[in-house]
């Protein structure tokens, strides 16, 4: 990534939340710690943010606190190839007339594309997805009530009575930072409020995450691994990793991306 770009990023995380630490503009921009001091030191002389300890502030802070973790359009463009197997592989196991939940998240957005040929009760907290359901599919479409954060383009609400606990889904297509036999790891307590209710509304829960997400670490754990139902994941995963998830009592479906086809198009 050159230069600019990581200024962009660093400007764009600025605006979502009041600081970001140094370790977590490595982690958005994939840089080293002492490349990422070097644009934070670039960008105070410029008078575009402000250096403190451990990280950069905005010069005008945003009066909206947003969520932890990477921007949904810097995700989108990672992995894509496992993305789409993964969220293939997910839509199979969809009949016409189920009533499912998808999370928000890049990976759980690739489902939208082959739920074009079904006719499900869609229920998710996700703009993208909900839009583009809504536009290209026949699909029923129920979006939850909240706060709508910009960055991750999900609408997230703290209250109890939201209409989350009226909806009743055969399976729910969850997401996840990180995945490790502490359980399903994220990065916000927000975020694991919101997906904690959703999970209690599904028979089923179905994570789906590519073979990197075996390796993230997050301080904050969703739920235990025995409380998923399926694994959907791509031909990336350990053998450690595999029996991992058997020893949880986890069903394991590894899909084989097209990679030859991202490298043409990507």
């Amino acid at each position: 990534m050159i230069e600019s770009e990581r200024h962009r990023m660093i400007l764009s995380a600025v605006q979502a939340r009041p600081v970001v630490t140094v370790a977590e503009i490595c982690e958005l921009t994939e840089a080293s710690e002492a490349t990422v001091r070097r644009d934070i030191a670039t960008l105070h002389m410029q008078k575009k943010v402000r250096r403190v300890r451990g990280g950069v502030e905005s010069l005008a802070p945003p009066q909206f606190v947003g969520l932890s973790g990477r921007p949904f359009e810097m995700n989108a463009t990672r992995h894509v190839a496992a993305k789409r197997a993964i969220a293939q592989a997910a839509v199979e196991m969809c009949e016409d007339g189920d009533a499912i939940i998808i999370n928000g998240g890049t990976t759980t957005f690739q489902m939208v594309h082959p739920l074009a040929n079904r006719r499900c009760l869609v229920f998710t907290n996700s703009f993208p997805i909900a839009e583009h359901l809504l536009k290209q599919s026949k699909n029923t479409v129920m979006i939850a009530g909240g706060t709508i954060y910009r960055e991750h383009n999900i609408v997230l609400s703290p209250f109890e009575n939201d209409v989350t606990r009226n909806f009743a889904a055969k399976r729910m297509f969850l997401g996840a930072q990180g995945v490790s036999k502490l359980g399903v790891m994220e990065q916000d307590p927000l975020i694991i409020q919101a997906e904690t209710k959703l999970i209690g509304q599904a028979d089923e829960v179905v994570l789906l995450v590519d073979s990197s997400k075996f390796r993230n670490r997050s301080a904050l754990i969703l739920c235990p691994l025995d409380r998923i139902t399926t694994i959907v994941t791509d031909d990336g995963i350990t053998d450690a990793e595999a029996a991992m998830i058997e020893a949880a009592g986890v069903s394991l479906t590894v899909t084989t991306p097209n990679r030859a086809n991202e490298a043409r198009t990507g």
